[in-house]
């Protein structure tokens, strides 16, 4: 056993696999759910089902960036729909959130510091990632920097360490690496924009993505879509 590791879990894919990755290389791990008023909330849901499964424990912060707002995913701001793979890489999306992961990775590094955990993993991707800043690898090797100033433990010697597994990894690869290590995606979730009985829009940019990656992974999809494409 390496040690504690601190694993954010939203309930989606990404998420899901890298946390199976944490528990592969022999982590003790405690998951991490934000529940941050996100229009998407059946997340938090699908995060506690898939922290059971894994048996770790889980964690839920509750905090509301509507108070914030500023995107489609806090805010009255429409979810955008049906963009091609050149759309979603130019410019950063209405789906992005404010500082979104600064926040979870600064209560990420709270809880750490309070159970003895010098490791934090967060499934951040810099290929398909529709274009979030803090989802970059400069973001988080700074982050992993401020960490060791911003704590009582950095300052006294903790060494902590901020792992992107998914940083340079396609969908395709993710979900392969995902199923290698047992993952069941059927209780995962991704959709930004679901209906009220949960179901995946489909043609969301994170519904697209995922759609991509499973189709280019050769496996088939188990996610429930509102009207699934031909």
């Amino acid at each position: 056993m390496k040690g504690k590791a601190v694993v954010l879990v939203s309930g989606g894919l990404d998420s899901a696999t890298c946390l199976a990755i944490a528990q592969q290389q022999g982590f003790e791990v405690t998951c991490l759910c934000i529940d941050y008023g996100q229009r998407h909330a059946i997340e938090v849901d699908r995060a506690r089902r898939v922290a059971e499964a894994s048996g770790s424990p889980l964690r839920v912060v509750r905090l509301d960036l509507r108070a914030i707002g500023g995107s489609s995913l806090t805010a009255e701001i429409p979810v955008p729909k049906g963009r091609s793979s050149a759309e979603m890489a130019s410019g950063i999306p209405p789906t992005y959130v404010p500082a979104r992961n600064t926040v979870f990775l600064a209560l990420a590094l709270g809880l750490a510091e309070r159970i003895g955990a010098q490791d934090i993993f967060i499934g951040v991707n810099a290929i398909d990632y529709s274009g979030y800043p803090d989802c970059r690898p400069e973001f988080i090797r700074a982050f992993e920097s401020l960490a060791q100033l911003a704590t009582r433990a950095g300052v006294e010697g903790a060494k902590f360490s901020i792992h992107a597994p998914l940083s340079g990894m396609t969908k395709a690869q993710i979900i392969r690496e995902g199923m290698r290590l047992g993952v069941d995606y059927s209780l995962t979730h991704s959709c930004y924009d679901p209906a009220p009985d949960g179901a995946a829009c489909g043609q969301c940019d994170s519904c697209l993505l995922r759609r991509r990656g499973f189709s280019e992974a050769g496996l088939p999809d188990p996610t429930r879509y509102v009207a699934r494409p031909a």
